[in-house]
Parts: structure tokens; sequence; C-alpha cells
């Protein structure tokens, strides 16, 4: 898959500009197993684009919705995801990881997921006071905040713990 932007009419022509807004439907999902933005989704692009000496400078910003779960409570969010980039399409290539004008157009695509990738959490949160889970019983904290159990008994007094019972 390519997110290709025709750039014929700014090819050699040093300080030529021209703006443009970008709908781009994601064929494939963007991120992580723990949050993307999904795939069939829409992603927004505002893009600059100038001509430089060295070939074809690509400013702009992306707006996409991410879905996750919260890492403390399992609810399922999602997670608005803004970023910048700004990345140098050259006419010629100095090593393979260069970005390179192909033809008359630049593929957006690996600026656009690298942007978006960098930019997503590790551990999403629907709140920062999102209180998760407890741990004995798996009951949302933040459903129950006066949530609690006995302590349990320490393993070396089990014993009595048993001679205990047989007294009632």
């Amino acid at each position: 898959m390519t997110l290709l932007v025709a750039v014929h009419d700014l090819m050699k022509r040093p300080g030529q500009m021209r703006e443009l807004q970008i709908d781009h439907v994601q064929e494939i999902g963007i991120g992580t197993s723990v949050v993307e933005v999904p795939a069939e989704s829409t992603i927004e692009i505002s893009l600059k684009l100038e001509s430089v000496h060295e070939g074809v400078l690509a400013t702009g910003e992306v707006f996409a919705v991410a879905e996750a779960q919260c890492s403390r409570c399992l609810d399922p969010i999602n997670l608005e995801v803004e970023v910048d980039f700004q990345e140098l399409f050259a006419y010629s290539s100095s090593s393979d990881e260069d970005l390179v004008v192909l033809g008359e157009h630049i593929d957006l695509e690996q600026v656009l997921i690298d942007s978006i990738v960098l930019n997503l959490p590790f551990q999403p949160v629907c709140a920062k006071t999102c209180l998760g889970l407890c741990p004995d019983c798996g009951i949302r904290l933040n459903q129950d905040v006066e949530h609690g159990h006995e302590k349990p008994v320490d393993p070396r007094f089990s014993a009595l713990q048993d001679f205990a019972n047989k007294e009632e």
C-alpha cells in the first residue's frame, strides 16, 4: 500500500509551495497489539509541500483516532492522535534510508506509519485517576472505591487457624 502525492509542479523549482488536505483511508492497522489506528479508518493529513534545491520538503499534521484498552481497568478507549512531521524527499539517494522522489511522486506511507506509531502511548489509560482492577477478585476499583478483602493469613500461622476452627 502506498500514499502517493504528485509533486511534478514543484520539481526543480526551489521556492514553490503547495498546501493539501488529504483524507486517507488506511487499508491496514497502524500501531501495536496494545493500541492501534484500525484498518479502514480515515486519517486526516494537512500537508505543505515546498520545493528546495535537494528535493521536496513535506511538512504536515496527522489526525487520527486510535483504539485501545485501558492498561489499568481494561475498558475500551478511543485516543485522538495528533502528530506533526517534517521529511525531505531527495531527488537522489545517498543511502538506502533516504526518502526519495519517485518519478513525479512522493510516498508518504512510511512517514505516516512512523509518525503515528512513535506517538502512541505504551500503556494507554482511560483517565489519569483510573484505579484499575482489584488484584484479588478483578472488580473495577473505580466502580467500588471502598472495595476491600480480609488480609490473608500468613502461611506460618495457618496451623493456628486450623486450631481456632476446631474449637468453634
